[in-house]
């Protein structure tokens, strides 16, 4: 069974983007966090899910020639996976290698997970987050806490229905203030 990651960076105050949806904020440059990001991006899944907001974000970005100037190997990885938008409004999506879904999100990430391959990774898309982990769907949170406080922003978990607990798995440390915090439910 395919395990389902959640990849996000997020601020000290826990928000994976500021009040105007802006996440540049997140990209701490330094050698060590460029090559695990990029590593990241063409190893960590064998298909990435977004919600129709954080797919409109990244896709306006990573299939460009600035993307592929200032980050080749995550250009190269983003743009090679496979990518599921859930949108009941999208009506086609422009980005290679990616299909709308307009089924509910725990109702497809279940029979994916029935699936052979890689894990899933979703980024950002707190909405899509908050249904996936109330529906008991998310194996493991990796989160990336920058050492910026926003104030105010979307939280990945603004929509959660219960409380769940987490144990830590791991953590790593970069020169840039960034860490690694990756958490699997309890239980």
């Amino acid at each position: 069974m395919r395990s389902v990651i959640v990849f996000n960076q997020v601020s000290l105050d826990g928000f994976f983007s500021d009040a105007d949806g802006d996440m540049r904020w997140a990209h701490r440059d330094d050698p060590e966090w460029s090559a695990f990001a990029a590593d990241n991006a063409t190893s960590a899944g064998s298909l990435l899910l977004f919600g129709r907001v954080t797919y409109d974000l990244m896709a306006s970005y990573w299939p460009t020639a600035m993307a592929r100037e200032q980050a080749p190997a995550i250009a190269d990885g983003i743009n090679a996976t496979p990518k599921i938008v859930f949108s009941r409004t999208l009506a086609r999506a422009d980005w290679a290698n990616t299909t709308v879904v307009r089924d509910d999100p725990a109702t497809e990430v279940r029979r994916l997970k029935q699936t052979p391959g890689k894990p899933i990774a979703v980024m950002g898309s707190g909405t899509i987050v908050s249904q996936l982990a109330d529906a008991g769907l998310v194996d493991e949170f990796h989160l990336a806490v920058n050492p910026i406080v926003l104030g105010r922003g979307r939280s990945m978990f603004a929509t959660l229905e219960r409380r769940f607990e987490l144990r830590r798995i791991s953590t790593r440390e970069f020169g840039n203030g960034n860490v690694l915090m990756c958490y699997a439910p309890r239980g």
